[in-house]
C-alpha cells in the first residue's frame, strides 16, 4: 500500500537531518517547505559566523519555524569555531572554576552568538558525571566528576543558554559518565549502582526548566536489560516521562551511531525510537543525502503503517517538536549587547592550575621555548581539524618559540633523542592531553623527562597526575583559550 502524503509530512515533522555544504541542498530546502522540523549544522557547514547567519536565514524563508540545531557545547566539541578552536574553555573547566554567575555568563554569551547566527537550539549542555576517568568520549565535556558539581553548573548551563532565546538540551540521558566504550562505535553499559547519581544533572535541568534532553544511546540494567536508552519504553517514558516529569523535547543523539543503528538501520533505530518516546530524530551522519533521508522518513512511515509505531505517539511527537520551534523562532528579549566576548578567556585563566615542583623560576620561562605537543587520536564528537596546543599562542608572546607535534607512531625511542639532542639548553615545554589514557604518551613522556627533569608540563586533558615535570599546568581543556591561559602564564604574561 502507498504511504499516505499525511503520513510522510507527519514524519518529516520529526526529523532532524544534516547536509553536506555550506548552502542547504535543494532537498532539504524542498522538504523544509513541506514540513521538515528542521535541521542540524555540523562543522562541514559553518565557515564563519556571517555565512551561518546567511545560511540559516535561507533556511528560514523555507519554513519560517524550522527548528535549526548544533553541537556546541564550547570546549573541545565546537562547530562555529571548529577552524579556530574555542574561544570558551569546555564544562570541566567551568566546574574547576566552580562560580555559578561565571558559568551561567558563558552560556548566556554562547547563546547570542547562536541566537545572531539563527541557531534555536543548541545540544548543550553535557549533563554526565565524568565518573570512569578512563571514559574514551565524556572527559572534559562533563563538568566534573561530582554528581552535586555536575548538577549546578548544568542548571547554571541551561539558565544562560535560554535567557538568550536558544533552547538547551541536556545529554545523554540517562548519563554517559560511567561507561567505558564510545557509542558511536557499540553500545556502552551504565552501572546499576550510579545510576541515581547520573540522574541528578538530568533532575537540575529539568528543574530549571530545560527545552530539550537528548538521549544516550546507553543500555541501563536496572531499568532495561536488553534496549539501549535511546529504543527504550521503560526508559524514555518510564523514567523520563513519568518518574522525572519531563514535558519538554527527546531528542535522539545521532541516529546514524553504531549503537542504535547496527541492528535495525537508521530507518528502523528512529521508529523504534519514537515509538520509545523520542520526539525529534537527529541524524547527521557525513554520507547523509536525499535519497538516505527518503528512505529513512518512508521506513519511519512504514512503521505505522505496520502498528510498530502508532501514529497517535508520531503526532504527539511533532506536536512538541513543533512547540519548541514556535518557542524558538518567537523572537528573544535578550539584550545582544549583554556578552563581552572576553568571557571565555576569563573562564580559561581561571581554571588553570599550576603545580610547581622546582625553584619558582622555572617559571616565567627564561627564553624561548622549543614546545612538544603529543597528539591523541581524538573520538569522533571532536573535529579532527580543530587546531589546539600551546605552542602557537607561545610563540606570539616569546618569538623564537619553535615546536614538534608527535602522533603515537612518530614518538618513538630515536626520533625523541634527536629532538633532545637538538634542543639541548633550551626551555622545554611538553604538552600532553589525556595522558593516563594514552600508553604511548606516558610512555613519551617519561622518556622527555628522564632527559629534562627541569621540563614544564601542560596537561591540555584530563589531568591524572601534577607531580610531573618541574612545573605542572592543568588547563583542564584543549580549547583555543585554554592554550592562550597557559601560554600566557609560561611567559610571565599574568
Amino acid at each position: 500500500m502507498p504511504l499516505s502524503r499525511d503520513l510522510l509530512r507527519l514524519t518529516d515533522a520529526v526529523l532532524l537531518p544534516g547536509f553536506a555544504g555550506h548552502e542547504p541542498p535543494a532537498w532539504v530546502r524542498r522538504r523544509l517547505a513541506d514540513g521538515l522540523a528542521g535541521v542540524v549544522l555540523f562543522s562541514r557547514n559553518i565557515a564563519d559566523p556571517e555565512q551561518v547567519a546567511r545560511l540559516t536565514a535561507v533556511l528560514h524563508a523555507e519554513n519560517p519555524h524550522a527548528l535549526v540545531g548544533v553541537d556546541e557545547e564550547t570546549g573541545e566539541v565546537t562547530r562555529l569555531e571548529a577552524a579556530t578552536g574555542s574561544s570558551r574553555p569546555g564544562g570541566y573547566a567551568l566546574g574547576v572554576v566552580d562560580d555559578l554567575t561565571l558559568t551561567e555568563e558563558l552560556a548566556r554569551d554562547l547563546g547570542l552568538d547562536l541566537a545572531a547566527a539563527g541557531i534555536g537550539i543548541d545540544f548543550a549542555p553535557s549533563a554526565d558525571v565524568n565518573s570512569n576517568p578512563d571514559n574514551p568520549v565524556i572527559g572534559l565535556r562533563a563538568f566534573g566528576a561530582d554528581p552535586e558539581v555536575v548538577a549546578r553548573h548544568t542548571r547554571a548551563f541551561v539558565r544562560g543558554l535560554q535567557s538568550a532565546g536558544v533552547a538547551a538540551c541536556a545529554k545523554h540521558f540517562p548519563g554517559h559518565g560511567d561507561t567505558s566504550v564510545d557509542s558511536h562505535h557499540g553500545v556502552p553499559v551504565v552501572s546499576d549502582g550510579d545510576i541515581e547519581q547520573a540522574l541528578l544533572p538530568f533532575r537540575a535541568a529539568i528543574a530549571e526548566g530545560v527545552r530539550a534532553v537528548m538521549t544516550g544511546h546507553l543500555l541501563v540494567p536496572s531499568y532495561d536489560p536488553h534496549l539501549p536508552a535511546t529504543l527504550s519504553p521503560k526508559v524514555l517514558t518510564g523514567l523520563l516521562r513519568e518518574e522525572l516529569g519531563f514535558d519538554g523535547v527527546i531528542i535522539t543523539d545521532g541516529i546514524e551511531m553504531t549503537a542504535v543503528s547496527g541492528p535495525y538501520g537508521i530507518g528502523g533505530a528512529a521508529a523504534r525510537a519514537i515509538a520509545a518516546g523520542a520526539d525529534a530524530i537527529c541524524v547527521g551522519g557525513e554520507s547523509f543525502d536525499e535519497a538516505t533521508a527518503a528512505g529513512m522518513r518512508d521506513a519511519i512511515a512504514a512503521a505505522v503503517m505496520d502498528g510498530l509505531l502508532p501514529e497517535e505517539r508520531l503526532a504527539d511527537a511533532a506536536r512538541r517538536v513543533r512547540e519548541l520551534a514556535l518557542w524558538t523562532t518567537s523572537g528573544s528579549t535578550a539584550d545582544p549587547a549583554a556578552g563581552d566576548g572576553e568571557v571565555g578567556l576569563v573562564a580559561a585563566r581561571r581554571a588553570l592550575r599550576v603545580t610547581r615542583r622546582a625553584d619558582p623560576a622555572s617559571l616565567p620561562l627564561s627564553s624561548a621555548p622549543h614546545v612538544v605537543e603529543l597528539a591523541p587520536e581524538t573520538h569522533l564528537a571532536i573535529d579532527k581539524t580543530t587546531p589546539w596546543g600551546v605552542a602557537a599562542p607561545l610563540a606570539g608572546l616569546l618569538p623564537g618559540t619553535t615546536a614538534t607535534r608527535f602522533t603515537a607512531g612518530e614518538a618513538t625511542g630515536p626520533a625523541i633523542e634527536d629532538l633532545l639532542a637538538e634542543v639541548d639548553g633550551r626551555p622545554l615545554v611538553i604538552v600532553v592531553r589525556d595522558a593516563h589514557r594514552h600508553a604511548w604518551q606516558a610512555e613519551a613522556l617519561f622518556h622527555l623527562l628522564s632527559a629534562r627533569p627541569d621540563a614544564v608540563v601542560v596537561e591540555m586533558g584530563l589531568p591524572h597526575r601534577a607531580d610531573l615535570g618541574a612545573v605542572h599546568i592543568a588547563t583542564y581543556g584543549a580549547a583555543r583559550v585554554c592554550g592562550q591561559a597557559a601560554a600566557e602564564v609560561l611567559a610571565g604574561g599574568l
